[in-house]
Protein backbone atom coordinates (compact mmCIF):
# COMPACT_ATOMS: atom_id res chain seq x y z
CA UNK A 1 0.00 0.00 0.00
CA UNK A 2 1.32 3.47 -1.09
CA UNK A 3 2.13 5.45 1.97
CA UNK A 4 -0.58 8.42 2.32
CA UNK A 5 1.27 11.83 3.64
CA UNK A 6 1.23 14.99 2.73
CA UNK A 7 4.71 15.37 3.49
CA UNK A 8 6.91 17.82 0.47
CA UNK A 9 3.94 17.48 -2.03
CA UNK A 10 2.81 20.83 -1.48
CA UNK A 11 4.55 24.44 -0.91
CA UNK A 12 3.73 27.89 0.37
CA UNK A 13 4.96 30.31 -2.75
CA UNK A 14 3.72 33.72 -1.19
CA UNK A 15 2.49 35.19 2.06
CA UNK A 16 0.52 38.60 1.86
CA UNK A 17 -1.10 41.03 5.09
CA UNK A 18 -2.43 44.10 5.35
CA UNK A 19 -1.47 46.79 7.79
CA UNK A 20 -2.85 45.59 11.13
CA UNK A 21 -4.89 48.01 13.36
CA UNK A 22 -6.21 47.81 16.84
CA UNK A 23 -9.81 46.28 16.84
CA UNK A 24 -12.39 48.58 15.02
CA UNK A 25 -9.91 50.69 13.37
CA UNK A 26 -9.38 49.73 9.81
CA UNK A 27 -10.41 51.95 7.32
CA UNK A 28 -11.68 49.02 4.89
CA UNK A 29 -14.11 46.98 5.56
CA UNK A 30 -13.74 43.23 6.02
CA UNK A 31 -13.88 41.88 2.03
CA UNK A 32 -11.59 44.82 1.02
CA UNK A 33 -8.82 43.51 3.77
CA UNK A 34 -9.51 39.75 2.47
CA UNK A 35 -8.67 40.96 -0.87
CA UNK A 36 -5.83 43.52 0.30
CA UNK A 37 -4.25 40.41 1.87
CA UNK A 38 -4.73 38.21 -1.17
CA UNK A 39 -3.10 40.41 -3.48
CA UNK A 40 -0.47 41.04 -1.48
CA UNK A 41 -0.05 37.32 -1.48
CA UNK A 42 0.05 37.26 -4.90
CA UNK A 43 2.31 39.80 -5.65
CA UNK A 44 4.78 37.87 -3.14
CA UNK A 45 4.62 35.00 -5.03
CA UNK A 46 4.76 36.74 -9.04
CA UNK A 47 1.27 35.71 -10.00
CA UNK A 48 -1.52 36.84 -11.42
CA UNK A 49 -4.25 36.85 -9.13
CA UNK A 50 -6.85 35.37 -12.11
CA UNK A 51 -4.94 32.28 -11.76
CA UNK A 52 -6.10 31.61 -8.55
CA UNK A 53 -8.87 28.46 -8.38
CA UNK A 54 -8.95 27.60 -5.11
CA UNK A 55 -9.87 28.90 -1.34
CA UNK A 56 -9.62 27.53 2.35
CA UNK A 57 -10.62 29.75 5.42
CA UNK A 58 -11.30 28.94 8.96
CA UNK A 59 -13.09 30.50 12.12
CA UNK A 60 -16.12 31.14 10.28
CA UNK A 61 -14.58 33.35 8.10
CA UNK A 62 -17.64 35.79 6.64
CA UNK A 63 -15.89 36.40 3.01
CA UNK A 64 -17.27 34.42 0.80
CA UNK A 65 -14.49 32.69 -1.46
CA UNK A 66 -17.20 32.44 -4.47
CA UNK A 67 -17.48 36.63 -4.28
CA UNK A 68 -13.51 37.02 -3.67
CA UNK A 69 -13.40 35.08 -6.87
CA UNK A 70 -15.32 37.05 -8.90
CA UNK A 71 -13.65 40.40 -7.70
CA UNK A 72 -10.16 39.15 -8.23
CA UNK A 73 -11.17 37.79 -11.90
CA UNK A 74 -10.21 34.24 -11.11
CA UNK A 75 -11.10 31.92 -14.71
CA UNK A 76 -12.59 29.50 -12.34
CA UNK A 77 -13.45 28.17 -8.67
CA UNK A 78 -12.36 24.76 -7.57
CA UNK A 79 -12.30 24.87 -4.50
CA UNK A 80 -14.17 26.73 -1.59
CA UNK A 81 -13.52 25.29 1.74
CA UNK A 82 -14.44 26.35 5.43
CA UNK A 83 -12.60 24.79 8.71
CA UNK A 84 -15.11 23.47 11.17
CA UNK A 85 -14.81 25.67 14.87
CA UNK A 86 -14.05 28.75 15.78
CA UNK A 87 -11.43 31.16 17.32
CA UNK A 88 -7.73 29.99 15.73
CA UNK A 89 -8.18 25.96 15.98
CA UNK A 90 -8.70 25.86 12.38
CA UNK A 91 -5.27 28.26 11.43
CA UNK A 92 -2.95 24.97 10.58
CA UNK A 93 -6.27 22.85 9.13
CA UNK A 94 -7.18 25.43 6.40
CA UNK A 95 -3.44 24.76 5.06
CA UNK A 96 -3.73 21.01 5.52
CA UNK A 97 -7.12 21.09 3.60
CA UNK A 98 -5.79 23.23 0.35
CA UNK A 99 -2.78 21.31 0.25
CA UNK A 100 -4.74 18.38 0.22
CA UNK A 101 -6.64 19.32 -2.43
CA UNK A 102 -3.76 20.52 -4.55
CA UNK A 103 -2.13 16.76 -3.91
CA UNK A 104 -5.12 15.05 -5.28
CA UNK A 105 -5.61 17.23 -7.99
CA UNK A 106 -8.71 19.19 -6.96
CA UNK A 107 -6.66 22.77 -6.76
CA UNK A 108 -4.19 24.09 -8.92
CA UNK A 109 -3.29 27.39 -7.04
CA UNK A 110 -4.83 27.92 -3.76
CA UNK A 111 -5.19 30.81 -0.95
CA UNK A 112 -5.26 30.47 2.51
CA UNK A 113 -6.90 33.91 3.76
CA UNK A 114 -8.52 35.30 7.15
CA UNK A 115 -10.01 38.83 7.41
CA UNK A 116 -11.15 40.65 10.47
CA UNK A 117 -12.81 44.03 10.95
CA UNK A 118 -14.27 44.24 14.01
CA UNK A 119 -15.53 47.22 13.98
CA UNK A 120 -18.11 46.16 10.76
CA UNK A 121 -19.05 43.35 12.89
CA UNK A 122 -19.50 42.57 16.71
CA UNK A 123 -16.40 42.13 18.71
CA UNK A 124 -14.51 38.78 18.70
CA UNK A 125 -15.27 36.96 21.62
CA UNK A 126 -17.85 39.34 23.35
CA UNK A 127 -20.67 37.69 25.35
CA UNK A 128 -23.82 37.73 22.87
CA UNK A 129 -26.26 39.82 24.21
CA UNK A 130 -29.97 38.83 24.70
CA UNK A 131 -32.23 37.39 26.88
CA UNK A 132 -32.05 33.52 26.87
CA UNK A 133 -29.14 31.32 26.35
CA UNK A 134 -28.63 28.05 24.93
CA UNK A 135 -26.50 24.94 24.87
CA UNK A 136 -23.28 24.84 27.08
CA UNK A 137 -23.58 28.77 28.36
CA UNK A 138 -27.24 27.74 30.01
CA UNK A 139 -24.84 25.23 32.11
CA UNK A 140 -21.97 28.27 32.86
CA UNK A 141 -23.70 31.45 32.71
CA UNK A 142 -25.18 31.58 35.81
CA UNK A 143 -21.81 30.97 37.52
CA UNK A 144 -20.21 34.20 36.09
CA UNK A 145 -18.22 32.78 33.28
CA UNK A 146 -19.03 34.55 30.12
CA UNK A 147 -15.64 34.86 27.65
CA UNK A 148 -13.07 32.91 26.39
CA UNK A 149 -10.26 33.87 29.34
CA UNK A 150 -13.16 32.54 32.41
CA UNK A 151 -13.32 29.53 30.08
CA UNK A 152 -9.64 28.67 29.54
CA UNK A 153 -8.70 30.03 33.04
CA UNK A 154 -9.87 27.32 34.63
CA UNK A 155 -8.00 24.63 32.43
CA UNK A 156 -4.42 26.38 33.32
CA UNK A 157 -5.30 26.53 36.84
CA UNK A 158 -5.60 22.86 37.09
CA UNK A 159 -2.91 22.03 35.07
CA UNK A 160 -0.43 24.61 36.61
CA UNK A 161 -1.94 23.33 40.32
CA UNK A 162 -1.09 19.49 39.11
CA UNK A 163 2.33 19.71 38.01
CA UNK A 164 3.66 22.59 40.09
CA UNK A 165 3.70 25.40 37.39
CA UNK A 166 4.78 29.02 38.62
CA UNK A 167 3.24 32.31 37.09
CA UNK A 168 6.75 32.70 36.47
CA UNK A 169 6.18 30.44 33.24
CA UNK A 170 3.37 32.22 31.94
CA UNK A 171 5.22 35.44 32.60
CA UNK A 172 8.25 34.88 30.22
CA UNK A 173 5.78 33.69 27.50
CA UNK A 174 4.03 36.83 27.35
CA UNK A 175 7.64 38.35 27.33
CA UNK A 176 9.11 36.53 24.41
CA UNK A 177 6.46 37.50 22.18
CA UNK A 178 6.54 41.22 23.35
CA UNK A 179 10.75 40.95 23.14
CA UNK A 180 10.35 39.54 19.45
CA UNK A 181 7.71 42.63 18.87
CA UNK A 182 9.96 45.32 19.31
CA UNK A 183 12.39 44.40 16.18
CA UNK A 184 9.17 44.08 14.08
CA UNK A 185 7.92 47.53 12.47
CA UNK A 186 4.70 45.28 11.58
CA UNK A 187 3.44 44.36 14.89
CA UNK A 188 0.66 46.21 16.47
CA UNK A 189 2.97 46.27 19.76
CA UNK A 190 5.70 48.01 18.18
CA UNK A 191 7.44 50.56 20.51
CA UNK A 192 5.71 48.78 23.15
CA UNK A 193 7.86 46.57 25.24
CA UNK A 194 7.16 44.45 28.40
CA UNK A 195 9.04 44.35 31.54
CA UNK A 196 8.63 41.68 34.03
CA UNK A 197 7.68 44.80 36.71
CA UNK A 198 4.37 45.40 34.21
CA UNK A 199 3.75 41.99 33.23
CA UNK A 200 3.65 41.51 37.43
CA UNK A 201 1.63 45.02 37.68
CA UNK A 202 -0.81 44.36 35.15
CA UNK A 203 -4.29 43.30 36.14
CA UNK A 204 -5.58 40.42 36.60
CA UNK A 205 -8.25 39.34 33.49
CA UNK A 206 -8.98 35.89 35.04
CA UNK A 207 -6.56 34.37 37.02
CA UNK A 208 -3.85 33.42 36.52
CA UNK A 209 -4.25 35.69 33.07
CA UNK A 210 -2.85 38.82 33.80
CA UNK A 211 -3.51 41.59 30.93
CA UNK A 212 -0.28 40.76 29.02
CA UNK A 213 -1.16 36.77 29.06
CA UNK A 214 -4.15 37.49 26.98
CA UNK A 215 -4.22 37.68 22.89
CA UNK A 216 -4.64 41.34 21.54
CA UNK A 217 -8.31 42.28 19.30
CA UNK A 218 -7.32 43.33 16.31
CA UNK A 219 -8.53 44.14 12.45
CA UNK A 220 -7.04 43.21 9.26
CA UNK A 221 -5.89 39.85 7.37
CA UNK A 222 -3.15 37.98 5.82
CA UNK A 223 -3.16 35.31 3.12
CA UNK A 224 -0.85 32.41 1.66
CA UNK A 225 -0.50 30.72 -1.43
CA UNK A 226 0.06 27.21 -2.07
CA UNK A 227 0.83 24.89 -5.08
CA UNK A 228 2.28 21.73 -6.16
CA UNK A 229 5.60 21.10 -4.86
CA UNK A 230 6.46 20.37 -8.64
CA UNK A 231 5.98 24.21 -9.29
CA UNK A 232 7.13 25.29 -6.47
CA UNK A 233 10.44 26.47 -7.71
CA UNK A 234 9.08 28.18 -10.62
CA UNK A 235 8.14 31.65 -8.46
CA UNK A 236 10.25 34.32 -6.99
CA UNK A 237 10.89 33.39 -3.37
CA UNK A 238 12.03 30.84 -1.44
CA UNK A 239 9.18 27.60 -1.22
CA UNK A 240 8.25 26.50 2.29
CA UNK A 241 7.25 22.97 2.22
CA UNK A 242 4.14 21.59 3.95
CA UNK A 243 5.72 18.46 5.67
CA UNK A 244 2.80 17.81 7.92
CA UNK A 245 -0.28 18.94 9.33
CA UNK A 246 -2.63 17.45 11.89
CA UNK A 247 -6.18 18.45 13.60
CA UNK A 248 -8.79 16.99 15.55
CA UNK A 249 -8.94 16.96 19.72
CA UNK A 250 -10.21 14.22 22.22
CA UNK A 251 -12.96 12.39 21.30
CA UNK A 252 -14.76 13.97 24.26
CA UNK A 253 -13.68 17.19 24.17
CA UNK A 254 -16.61 18.99 23.51
CA UNK A 255 -18.19 17.31 26.20
CA UNK A 256 -20.37 19.89 27.65
CA UNK A 257 -19.65 22.05 31.35
CA UNK A 258 -16.07 21.29 31.65
CA UNK A 259 -16.59 17.40 31.82
CA UNK A 260 -14.28 17.06 28.99
CA UNK A 261 -12.12 13.51 30.32
CA UNK A 262 -9.01 15.43 29.76
CA UNK A 263 -9.85 18.71 30.90
CA UNK A 264 -6.57 20.50 31.68
CA UNK A 265 -5.73 20.36 27.76
CA UNK A 266 -5.30 22.53 24.85
CA UNK A 267 -6.26 19.08 22.77
CA UNK A 268 -3.49 18.03 21.31
CA UNK A 269 -2.81 14.84 23.32
CA UNK A 270 -3.78 12.60 20.21
CA UNK A 271 -3.27 15.27 17.47
CA UNK A 272 0.04 15.82 17.67
CA UNK A 273 1.65 12.29 17.01
CA UNK A 274 0.13 11.93 13.84
CA UNK A 275 1.81 15.30 13.34
CA UNK A 276 5.20 13.96 14.00
CA UNK A 277 4.88 10.73 12.35
CA UNK A 278 3.85 12.18 9.11
CA UNK A 279 6.69 14.85 9.51
CA UNK A 280 9.70 12.04 9.81
CA UNK A 281 10.55 14.46 12.47
CA UNK A 282 10.13 15.61 16.34
CA UNK A 283 10.52 18.17 18.21
CA UNK A 284 14.10 18.29 18.44
CA UNK A 285 14.41 19.00 14.69
CA UNK A 286 11.99 22.22 14.80
CA UNK A 287 14.69 25.42 14.76
CA UNK A 288 11.83 27.46 15.18
CA UNK A 289 8.26 27.71 16.71
CA UNK A 290 5.18 30.01 16.84
CA UNK A 291 2.75 29.08 18.89
CA UNK A 292 -1.04 30.49 19.02
CA UNK A 293 -1.55 32.29 22.27
CA UNK A 294 -5.12 33.01 23.02
CA UNK A 295 -3.93 33.02 26.16
CA UNK A 296 -0.60 32.31 27.90
CA UNK A 297 -1.98 28.89 29.35
CA UNK A 298 -2.70 27.51 25.78
CA UNK A 299 1.30 28.04 24.76
CA UNK A 300 2.49 26.20 27.78
CA UNK A 301 0.45 23.08 27.15
CA UNK A 302 0.25 23.20 23.49
CA UNK A 303 4.30 22.87 24.14
CA UNK A 304 4.60 19.84 26.59
CA UNK A 305 1.83 18.38 24.15
CA UNK A 306 3.16 18.04 21.36
CA UNK A 307 6.30 17.18 23.43
CA UNK A 308 9.13 20.18 23.47
CA UNK A 309 9.20 19.85 27.13
CA UNK A 310 7.86 17.92 29.71
CA UNK A 311 5.25 19.57 32.41
CA UNK A 312 7.56 18.88 35.16
CA UNK A 313 10.17 21.20 33.43
CA UNK A 314 8.28 23.99 33.16
CA UNK A 315 9.36 26.42 35.41
CA UNK A 316 13.17 25.28 34.39
CA UNK A 317 12.61 25.60 30.28
CA UNK A 318 10.46 28.40 29.84
CA UNK A 319 12.29 31.25 30.71
CA UNK A 320 12.89 34.29 28.10
CA UNK A 321 16.88 33.34 27.26
CA UNK A 322 15.15 30.23 25.93
CA UNK A 323 12.27 31.52 24.21
CA UNK A 324 14.22 34.15 22.24
CA UNK A 325 15.46 34.34 18.68
CA UNK A 326 18.16 34.09 17.57
CA UNK A 327 20.08 31.89 20.10
CA UNK A 328 17.57 30.23 22.51
CA UNK A 329 16.81 26.82 22.77
CA UNK A 330 13.09 27.01 21.60
CA UNK A 331 12.84 30.58 19.31
CA UNK A 332 9.21 31.47 19.86
CA UNK A 333 6.65 33.27 18.28
CA UNK A 334 9.33 35.36 16.54
CA UNK A 335 7.47 38.15 15.04
CA UNK A 336 5.02 38.93 18.22
CA UNK A 337 2.55 35.93 17.88
CA UNK A 338 -0.90 36.78 18.83
CA UNK A 339 -0.28 38.69 21.78
CA UNK A 340 1.96 41.74 20.39
CA UNK A 341 1.88 41.19 16.48
CA UNK A 342 -1.34 40.51 15.70
CA UNK A 343 -4.90 38.64 16.51
CA UNK A 344 -5.35 37.83 12.77
CA UNK A 345 -6.45 34.09 14.62
CA UNK A 346 -2.84 32.99 13.88
CA UNK A 347 -2.81 33.48 10.39
CA UNK A 348 0.42 35.81 11.05
CA UNK A 349 1.76 32.65 12.93
CA UNK A 350 1.80 30.70 9.03
CA UNK A 351 3.85 33.59 7.68
CA UNK A 352 6.13 34.46 10.06
CA UNK A 353 7.02 30.08 9.68
CA UNK A 354 7.88 31.27 6.02
CA UNK A 355 9.55 33.87 6.65
CA UNK A 356 11.87 32.37 9.33
CA UNK A 357 12.38 29.70 6.39
CA UNK A 358 13.03 32.12 4.02
CA UNK A 359 15.98 33.85 6.22
CA UNK A 360 13.47 37.45 6.24
CA UNK A 361 11.86 37.35 9.50
CA UNK A 362 13.08 40.20 12.07
CA UNK A 363 14.28 38.07 14.46
CA UNK A 364 15.44 35.54 12.15
CA UNK A 365 17.23 32.12 13.55
CA UNK A 366 20.24 31.46 11.63
CA UNK A 367 19.57 28.76 9.38
CA UNK A 368 15.74 27.82 10.11
CA UNK A 369 15.27 24.91 8.26
CA UNK A 370 12.23 23.26 10.05
CA UNK A 371 9.13 25.62 11.55
CA UNK A 372 6.65 24.46 13.06
CA UNK A 373 2.91 26.03 13.76
CA UNK A 374 0.40 25.21 16.33
CA UNK A 375 -3.14 26.31 16.15
CA UNK A 376 -5.84 27.26 18.64
CA UNK A 377 -5.26 25.66 21.49
CA UNK A 378 -7.76 24.54 23.93
CA UNK A 379 -10.75 24.33 21.61
CA UNK A 380 -11.98 21.67 19.27
CA UNK A 381 -10.70 20.96 16.89
CA UNK A 382 -7.47 22.17 16.80
CA UNK A 383 -4.67 21.62 14.09
CA UNK A 384 -0.82 22.01 14.31
CA UNK A 385 1.86 21.91 11.02
CA UNK A 386 5.15 21.70 10.23
CA UNK A 387 6.71 23.50 7.69
CA UNK A 388 10.24 22.65 5.95
CA UNK A 389 13.14 23.92 3.63
CA UNK A 390 14.23 21.89 0.43
CA UNK A 391 16.95 20.39 2.31
CA UNK A 392 14.14 19.04 4.55
CA UNK A 393 12.52 16.66 1.79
Amino acid sequence: MAERSLRGKVAVIGIGETTYYKHSQSPDPEFILALKAILAACEDAGINPQDIDSFASYSNDRNDPSRISAALGCKELRLSNMQWGGGGGGGAAAVGNAAAAIATGQAEIAVVYRALAQGQFQRFGQAQAGGTVAGDNALINPYGIFVPAQRFALKIMRYMHDHGIKQEALRALAMASYHHAQSNPRAVMYGRPLTEEAYDASRWISEPYHLFDCCQENDGAAALILVSAERAKDFKNKPAYVLAVAQGSDHRNAARSFNAPEFASASFGPVAPHLWEMAKLGPKDVDVLQSYENFTGGVLMSLTEHGFVKPEECNEFLRLENLLAPTGKLPLNTSGGNLAECYMHGLELQIEAVRQLRGTATSQVPGAKVAGVIAGPMVTPVSTMILGSEETL
